[in-house]
């Protein structure tokens, strides 16, 4: 029987192609999607909604989906190129499931999917993934049948328009002063979706000069990596605003639903400032309302949330468990130190580009600086995550919470890997990567010093 588990991770599909996902792959994950779907009374109307990013293998990998999905028995709506908040759209509009093409941020071989139920309501491994991941085994060793859904249709829908009209009706930029803005789409999909959401493409014209870097949609990345987290793949971006005196610069990742933000200095902005300042806006449309952040977004986060007649909710690293939190509490917003937000009128989904038209509307709202207005929402040092290739992560783990043991007043908790806050509100979290040998610390702390001090000794045990 053919073995899935390579590429079904815990929250997608991603592998290399051809060599782990191929068009029969595709094929069969696209009937054993449905199939789990229509089990679960889930095959809302007996449509599906599929789109697909700027890789050279998605058209094919989308399309062998599709005769899948058909064959199940459902009708499927081809919105073609779109970043994945677009699908989510896609699927929260159309109240519809949905599978979207991409491998996000990997390299040009891999690719994958990303797969919702309607209302853009999450697929993990313990929603529904799993099962899916075991259909597709069976039906690839002929262990079980596909279907005969007969001649069904495919319908060729543009939902660019839809998607960036609903975005602006969000967040109303057309008011705020001329900002001149930077954004390096990284030849990902944000060079389709910006023209459209902050440009003229497809509505009227913002009071916003938009300066593009790799708006080329190339699957290859011929510029840099797709993945903003790294700060490398940030130095073009920092250049151009510098240069072009501009008043931020924001960078998208491969499948555009992740946005890093650069002030008019070139100085990144800590994702954690992002969530608080985007929280603070909706916080006051929406007053008393929920705001989720994970256990590694800043401290300032909460007490910021909590200043603002907010209630922070704190819960572990991955979209999953964040989205489920957020329909769970009925949550206003989310967000993650990884660039992920998350908004109760985009499905309780994540988007990038709305997070920005939250940052551009704060800045064009009045007249400071952005390094100015961030500062508002920066009060302790942070290491930013530090990866350490460890055999026996359990054990290194208990050597560092022996080694703060004996500290007065400190507290442990294991709600995402070990969590230790220090009497002088400083904290570490050491966790475990779901995938690789990895241990993932992050350390933050009231001065630069101090975070240094914990980041030194944490690594020692780690590394030694």
């Amino acid at each position: 029987m053919s073995d899935l588990s390579r590429i079904v991770k815990a929250y997608d599909v991603r592998g290399t192609v051809p060599e782990e996902f191929d068009e029969a792959t595709a094929e069969a994950l696209g009937a054993a999607f449905v199939q789990t779907l229509s089990a679960g009374g889930d095959a809302d109307a007996g449509r599906i909604v599929v789109a697909h990013d700027m890789r050279d293998s998605s058209p094919t990998l989308a399309a062998a989906f599709t005769r899948g999905a058909q064959r199940a028995g459902v009708d499927v709506i081809d919105a073609g190129l779109g970043s994945t908040d677009l699908l989510y759209y896609a699927s929260g509009a159309l109240d519809l499931p949905g599978a979207m093409f991409t491998a996000s941020h990997n390299p040009a071989r891999y690719n994958g999917i990303k797969m919702c139920r309607a209302g853009a309501r999450p697929i993990g491994q313990e929603t529904g993934l799993a099962e899916i991941r075991d259909r597709a085994e069976r039906i690839l060793s002929g262990a079980l049948s596909a279907g005969a859904g007969g001649q069904r249709a495919t319908e060729r829908r543009d939902l660019l328009t839809g998607y960036a009209a609903h975005l602006r009706s969000l967040v109303d930029l057309s008011k705020v002063r001329p900002l001149r803005v930077v954004v390096d789409a990284g030849n990902g999909m944000a060079g389709y979706t910006v023209p459209a959401v902050l440009g003229d493409a497809k509505l009227d014209p913002l009071p916003l000069e938009i300066i593009p870097l790799y708006f080329e949609l190339d699957g290859t990345f011929p510029n840099h990596e797709a993945n903003p987290l790294e700060p490398a793949n940030l130095l073009d971006l920092q250049k151009a605003v510098r240069a072009h005196r501009a008043d931020l610069g924001l960078a998208f990742d491969g499948d555009a639903d992740r946005c890093f933000v650069v002030d008019e200095r070139g100085e990144a902005v800590s994702p954690s400032a992002v969530t608080a300042m985007v929280a603070v806006r909706e916080l006051a449309k929406h007053p008393g309302s929920t705001v989720i952040h994970n256990l590694i977004t800043s401290r300032a986060v909460p007490e910021i949330v909590a200043e603002n007649g907010g209630e922070p909710v704190r819960t572990r690293v991955g979209h999953s468990f964040i989205k489920a939190e957020m329909a769970r509490t009925n949550a206003v917003f989310g967000g993650e130190h990884s660039a992920h937000y998350y908004f109760r009128d985009f499905w309780y989904a994540d988007t990038g580009m709305l997070a920005a038209m939250h940052v551009l509307a704060a800045l064009g709202e009045q007249d400071e600086p952005l390094s100015s207005l961030v500062g508002r929402y920066v009060r302790y040092a942070d290491s930013g995550e530090i990866n350490s290739t460890v055999r026996d992560q359990k054990s290194k783990t208990a050597e560092v919470e022996a080694a703060f043991a004996g500290i007065t007043g400190a507290r442990f908790d294991t709600l995402d890997g070990l969590t230790v806050d220090l009497p002088d509100g400083s904290w570490i979290n050491l966790r475990p990567s779901n995938t690789e040998p990895l241990l993932r610390l992050n350390v933050e702390a009231p001065t630069p010093a101090r975070m240094a001090q914990l980041r030194d000794q944490v690594l020692a045990i780690v590394r030694g």
